[in-house]
């Protein structure tokens, strides 16, 4: 029997859509039913290589672990990764399809439909529950036509509709009234119930509004749920994570956040060790902290146009600051588009990345990258090795680049899925590369770096080992599913699942 579901939609991105899906799979998980999310069409940075080697939103990777199920390309049939203001790399059904304009794009989001249907139904068929996940807000109508991912989804899959609003940054009641006004007749009648999402403060005073919107929409409030601090990967730029400027822990971490920064949720382990501050800049003056003293450890992070923000990098005097730092002993980790910039020279003879055929790198590694069309996606083991200790990882790779290493000290050894085994990344002295996305979430690599860091440092204080970052994510899902029940009718959404 083809499975039941629920679509989540939002009043614009940031209502909490993505943290609401993975929410309901949990529940829908403790409940006894197999569940699965989808998301026809996500645009993000922060992606994730299944088990066997496709790529799909992060976001969905993480829905797919709340409802403890596998990851599967299935669950995110098309994903769009921004290299410009104007263009993005299409990944459809796993894999690299083309690099298109956004006019070209969506000229063609149409032929993308039967994709979109094939990978639901086929998803549909082996579970109970499909939660699905909206993009931006429905009431775009400039983008109405053809529209293959809100009400446009909706109606193809024959879907009702929970509406979120977030009323943090004010205004949730408009939101909630304009969205649902700037409907039509048929769209609205999909909403089966309105969600106010990160409400601070006495419900109780909300009562009033609650009525009105009521009265005035014709749809039941479902809930309201409350702002709280949840420890799991976020969507690329709209994370606040991404503001900190400043730390207040032993070790002093600096990561430069680039314009184009992708899978920043590796650094997410880092960020809830007791030892480690981590802080994100963009100009040098922010290098040094606010005692004005040099980090212990620079991070450049994935970016989805290497060239292009290398060249950032350049102009603010960012490169100049981050090679006087390498000089001066601090610790430089370049993970992917990181681990690229950190070599003598980054080649595009393709044009995979944009107009620039050659660049210089920072030349702290001695390496150079060769962009080719074909990209690498897969899932690996890593061994690690440094300053006598050893850490067991895994984690995937993601990238259009092959570097050549030469002589170069490998950063790690990786086994693939078939039992290959092969070197990764290159060290020099304090410089480390790698293109290891996930490296810190079994907590062993993590404990090495700290432990190199506090014996430069003469830091006495024993440190504690760092978490599986896995295991803590288990707790926090279960965390996140109590909250969300307690604050939902969920006798209603087991109603409108029933009622289809």
């Amino acid at each position: 029997m083809k499975a039941k579901c629920i679509m989540i939609q939002g009043t614009m991105s940031g209502a909490g859509k993505s943290l609401i899906t993975a929410a309901l799979c949990r529940i829908f998980f403790q409940d006894g039913y197999k569940t699965a999310p989808f998301k026809s069409q996500n645009m993000a940075l922060n992606s994730y290589v299944t088990r066997d080697g496709f790529e799909i939103g992060r976001a969905q990777a993480m829905q797919a672990e709340a409802a403890c199920t596998d990851p599967d390309v299935r669950m995110n049939p098309i994903l769009l990764k921004p290299s410009s203001d104007t263009g993005s790399q299409v990944i459809l059904n796993g894999k690299v399809y083309a690099d298109m304009s956004a006019r070209e794009y969506f000229a063609a989001k149409k032929d993308f439909i039967p994709h979109i249907i094939k990978a639901y139904d086929s998803l549909a068929a082996e579970n109970d529950i499909i939660v699905i996940e909206g993009a931006g807000s429905p009431a775009e109508i400039n983008l109405k036509a053809d529209d293959i991912v809100n009400m446009g989804l909706a109606k193809l899959l024959d879907a009702p509709v929970l509406l979120a609003g977030n009323i943090d940054p004010g205004g949730v009641f408009a939101q909630l009234y304009g969205t649902v006004g700037l409907l039509d007749e048929e769209e609205r009648k999909r909403i089966r119930g309105l969600i106010i999402n990160k409400f601070r403060g006495d419900k109780s005073l909300l009562e009033p509004g609650i009525r009105m919107i009521e009265e005035k929409t014709g749809i039941a409030v479902a809930g309201t749920i409350p702002f709280f601090d949840i420890d799991l990967d976020d969507e690329d730029s709209l994370s606040d994570r991404l503001q900190k400027r400043t730390h207040k822990k032993p070790i002093d971490a600096a990561v430069i956040r680039l314009a184009h920064i992708s899978n920043f949720t590796d650094l997410s382990p880092l960020e809830g060790d007791p030892d480690i501050g981590v802080r994100y800049i963009t100009k040098p003056d922010e290098l040094k902290g606010s005692e004005g003293k040099l980090p212990d450890m620079i991070i450049i992070p994935g970016t989805k146009n290497t060239t292009g923000d290398l060249q950032k990098l350049r102009e603010c005097g960012l490169e100049e600051e981050i090679i006087k730092a390498a000089q001066g002993g601090c610790i430089i980790l370049g993970i992917c588009g990181g681990y690229q910039m950190l070599g003598e020279k980054i080649c595009d003879p393709e044009g995979v990345e944009g107009s620039i055929k050659e660049m210089r790198g920072l030349g702290l590694l001695p390496v150079q990258t060769v962009f080719e069309n074909k990209k690498t996606v897969r899932q690996v083991k890593a061994m690690f090795e440094a300053d006598g200790k050893t850490a067991q990882t895994g984690g995937y790779e993601i990238h259009m680049g092959r570097t050549a290493t030469g002589e170069a000290k490998p950063f790690a050894q990786f086994t693939d899925r078939r039992g290959e085994v092969f070197s990764d990344g290159a060290v020099r002295e304090n410089i480390y590369g790698t293109y290891l996305h996930g490296l810190f979430d079994s907590g062993e690599l993590l404990d090495v770096f700290a432990g190199i860091i506090a014996k430069k440092k003469g830091l006495k204080q024993e440190r504690v080992p760092a978490a599986d970052r896995n295991l803590k994510k288990e707790k926090e899902y279960d965390r996140l599913a109590d909250t969300v029940r307690s604050s939902l009718d969920m006798e209603k959404i087991y109603d409108i699942l029933r009622i289809l």
